[in-house]
């Protein structure tokens, strides 16, 4: 009994491995048909990166700055994400 539960946890882990690796690499596709998304996404995180260093509030515009990158990273990443399950149909 051992050995068969150590068997279907074996497998169900491959299994998701699997998938996960060939969902990177459909997502690392997806990036690559699209470089002006990843580009976006790496100057928005260097952004953010240098308005938290800085000591500066903007006029108080840091914040929601701050915020605001965040969310458009977030969309953007969500927008490779379905073209890569679009693809992936």
């Amino acid at each position: 009994m051992k050995k068969l539960a150590l068997a279907l946890s074996t497998g169900l882990l491959v299994t998701s491995l699997g998938a996960s690796v060939a969902n990177a690499q459909t997502m690392r596709m997806e990036a690559a048909e699209h470089p002006r998304i990843v580009r976006a996404i790496q100057n928005l995180e260097d952004a953010i990166a240098y308005l938290e260093a800085a000591p500066n509030d903007f006029g108080g515009h840091k914040g929601a700055a701050i915020q605001a990158s965040r969310a458009a990273i977030s969309e953007l990443r969500a927008s490779l994400a379905f073209r890569a399950q679009m693809d992936r149909r």
